[in-house]
């Protein structure tokens, strides 16, 4: 006890200090963002975000884009390259396009192939470092918990079909607990100031139970005191980096998935970096792509790419691996999260509602860096034990729907003395001439990332960009006059027109949950889905029980460079994450619509079916995990 009230008074005293920091920074940083996206460039602001809301706009396609970036010379080359095409990447060629800068993106895979769409779905300002900045006296950390509760709010505004603010509850086995979390928690919502996005408060233990009705009330040697709930940001991650890039490409940068760097393009006297040989992946085609300076954004590869620069450079990743797993809706109500600050390791786990499941997580621990990374059967062990603890069900590896891993690019400061600077704050360094490298930090921050990125690439290549940094206030593509209730349009005006299994045409209603799904994942875009789907016959579902039409794979391959199966179950839709058994049976229809967009002969298409499943390989359902079911059964 006596323990326990040090440490209370502790927190107390501190929240005084935290709360004169607040006042500090806020009244800084409330001129800085207001002054963003301004100093002349209100108009070209204006006619950009015209361009990007216009309802007619399309994207240009891939033919278009390639021969942008291979006509490219040593006299007229790009302002910028970028590699890599996840959340920093695709930021990093939007902010650059929109100060009006020429702009090219390469990206070997698909768009949020790797990182950014295996991550946790949250958009945090960081809860945990927080409580390190006060206990630890860390005014450092104490600002950037204030920066990414900024850009946490400005994400979800600038993004808002995609992103939501979610309540999340801490459950609480003591009083002292309930004091130590609701305190804690006011200081986020102070931090916070005119970024909150909702107050915290504290339920007893009998509006909990009523609240999230799986929450355990008993445990051992325990009873639930009550909760305290706050609120984060939550995101559907892949589709809102293909936003990232479609708006980019919008705004007039050349962005080619599926392209790879395999080599450097270098000045022949100064040894400085002008380019790069790119390889497209899809046709086998090498070209060369000039740039005054490459950005290298290649998130957890981005010591591979500064090695092809300069084979001695030192590592500056740390790689760590993130497990999470999916659940049915019923592990959780909708609306409401669960996060568990410490178990009994010390870990943080949570359980948060997600497009009509329920992801858990997550696991932090050492990995090698490779491009499909798989979850070892005892992380996703570990995460049933850690939720079993606090609910009052039964916690099944047979409801597992999903498993995922994927990889942190935690950053070390290149010009740190010592690995103490490992963090999720974002290092920005040109360790080679005309070669910027951005790694680090987390999806909340990724606008900011890509606004230091591009100001050091301004300054590495003396560019002369036309405007300041118009990001801040610069909505989506999909955006721009989207409202919550925008899916009833869809359910009022449209129809599904579907073809039955013997070839006759059909109508179907477009009911209230495919409705919504098209809303928030379109945007005011959705219409131009619901007009495939009834104008081309493709109204039927790809997977039962998901709410996921035909129409959206021919949308994807149209206007959204989905040029894959895996582009589309992992990245444009999120079935592989939701349900890996329902993607596979879904595949062979997926398929046969992007052969129809695409042109694929026989051969092709049996190809895809081949790299689809050894795709879905890597995500350990129930059905394809190998496991020995002890307590989980």
């Amino acid at each position: 006890m006596a323990a326990a009230a040090i440490r209370l008074h502790r927190f107390g005293a501190l929240a005084a200090v935290a709360g004169g920091a607040y006042f500090t920074i806020i009244n800084n940083s409330s001129v800085a963002s207001s002054d963003r996206g301004t100093g002349g460039a209100a108009p070209a602001l204006a006619e950009l975000k015209h361009k990007i809301s216009d309802p007619f706009a399309t994207v240009p396609s891939r033919v278009v884009q390639e021969a942008a970036l291979i006509g490219s010379s040593t006299a007229n080359p790009l302002d910028i390259l970028v590699i890599g095409g996840g959340a920093t990447g695709c930021g990093v060629a939007l902010d650059a396009a929109t100060r009006g800068l020429r702009v090219g993106l390469v990206e070997r895979e698909d768009f949020s192939s790797g990182t950014s769409s295996r991550s946790t779905k949250l958009i945090h300002g960081g809860v945990r470092y927080l409580e390190k900045a006060v206990f630890n006296l860390d005014y450092g950390q104490l600002k950037l918990v204030f920066h990414a509760l900024e850009e946490r709010k400005q994400v979800i505004d600038n993004a808002p079909h995609l992103c939501n603010a979610l309540p999340c509850m801490t459950p609480c086995f003591s009083w002292f607990e309930v004091i130590y979390y609701w305190m804690g928690l006011k200081m986020y919502d102070l931090v916070a100031g005119r970024h909150l996005l909702h107050l915290s408060r504290y339920y007893s233990a009998n509006e909990s139970a009523q609240l999230f009705p799986t929450l355990a009330r008993k445990g051992k040697d325990r009873s639930l005191k009550g909760t305290v709930v706050y609120y984060d940001g939550q995101m559907n991650d892949s589709r809102l980096n293909v936003s990232l890039a479609c708006t980019a490409s919008l705004a007039g940068a050349a962005v080619l998935n599926h392209a790879e760097v395999i080599s450097f393009l270098s000045d022949e006297g100064t040894g400085r970096i002008i380019g790069a040989r790119i390889r497209n992946n899809l046709s086998g085609k090498e070209f060369d792509t000039y740039a005054k300076v490459v950005v290298n954004a290649a998130g957890p590869f981005c010591d591979s790419v500064r090695m092809m620069a300069d084979k001695e450079a030192k590592a500056i990743i740390c790689p760590s691996s993130g497990v999470h797993i999916v659940l049915p809706d019923y592990y959780s109500p909708e609306g409401m999260g669960l996060i568990v600050p410490k178990t009994k390791d010390g870990r943080v786990v949570f359980m948060l509602p997600w497009l009509g499941r329920t992801v858990a997580g997550t696991t932090d621990s050492n990995t090698d860096i490779i491009m499909l990374p798989e979850p070892h059967e005892d992380e996703i062990q570990f995460i049933l034990d850690a939720i079993s603890d606090y609910l009052n069900i039964k916690v099944r590896r047979m409801d597992v729907l999903s498993a995922w891993s994927g990889i942190r690019p935690l950053a070390m400061d290149p010009k740190a003395k010592n690995t103490e600077s490992i963090s999720r704050d974002h290092v920005v360094c040109e360790d080679f001439p005309g070669l910027v490298t951005i790694t680090g930090g987390k999806w909340t921050t990724y606008r900011s990332m890509a606004e230091d990125a591009v100001d050091a690439a301004i300054d590495s290549g003396k560019l002369s960009p036309t405007n300041k940094c118009m990001t801040y206030n610069l909505q989506l593509i999909g955006a721009d006059g989207w409202e919550p209730a925008s899916f009833t349009i869809l359910a009022q005006q449209y129809t599904r027109m579907k073809k039955s299994y013997g070839g006759k045409i059909v109508p179907g209603a477009m009911d209230t949950a495919v409705a919504k799904h098209l809303s928030h994942a379109y945007g005011t875009l959705a219409e131009r889905v619901a007009t495939l789907a009834q104008n081309e016959n493709l109204g039927k579902r790809l997977a039962h029980g998901y709410p996921i039409l035909e129409a959206e794979v021919a949308y994807c391959a149209r206007h959204e460079y989905c040029e894959s199966a895996v582009d589309f179950i992992a990245r444009r839709s999120r079935l592989a994450f939701l349900d890996t058994d329902a993607a596979r049976r879904a595949v062979p229809r997926i398929v046969q619509i992007l052969a129809a967009e695409h042109g694929w002969d026989k051969s092709r298409q049996k190809l895809e079916l081949q790299k689809t499943k050894e795709f879905l390989e890597t995500f350990k359902s129930s059905r394809n995990a190998q496991f020995y079911d002890g307590k989980h059964n």
